[in-house]
């Protein structure tokens, strides 16, 4: 009787796993190499402006794409020193009040006044383009984790109004 117990246990625990196994998996190829995924699916490229026939191209509203932001990150005060903080660049769309940022640099153990450089490369989602309008915050974190903060951090007031290419930007942390 067990016995039995033990193999109704087993099809049962069997069956489970099958039934809750509903990944696409395709068959293994022989001498297949493994490849980093297709982010192109999950990330198009951003689309071409259509022009009408008989038009000019025109360039960007607002500063010159793929050009870099520079500038200087200053604290007001006395500059704390604390062990593990760094700095964050965040670049966000002008008007944007959440989701992702469009680009961010991480800077560990910058000393003040920092002078920074934000742009393409820094993009955080391939299919965004880093033109435009674009409003700049710097924080200096504490504990180094971008998604936590803490009474203790410092950033800038109100976000600073750029256009890629512009450079003397200023930033201060109160």
């Amino acid at each position: 009787m067990r016995r039995f117990g033990f193999m109704i246990l087993f099809f049962w625990t069997l069956g489970m796993t099958a039934a809750g196994c509903d990944r696409n998996i395709a068959p293994y190829q022989p001498g297949e190499t493994p490849q980093p995924p297709d982010l192109a699916r999950i990330f198009p490229a951003p689309e071409a402006p259509v022009v009408p026939e008989g038009e000019p191209a025109r360039p960007a509203a607002s500063g010159r794409s793929g050009a870099l932001v520079r500038g200087t990150v200053f604290v007001e005060g006395e500059a704390s020193d604390v062990p593990g903080a760094v700095l964050f660049i965040i670049a966000r769309p002008a008007g944007a009040a959440g989701g992702p940022p469009l680009a961010v640099v991480r800077i560990p153990s910058a000393e003040f006044p920092f002078d920074f450089e934000i742009g393409p490369k820094d993009v955080m989602i391939p299919s965004m383009t880093f033109e435009g309008p674009i409003e700049l915050t710097a924080r200096l974190d504490g504990d180094g984790n971008a998604s936590t903060r803490t009474a203790g951090d410092r950033a800038t007031g109100q976000p600073v109004a750029v256009a890629p290419g512009d450079a003397g930007v200023t930033l201060r942390l109160q």
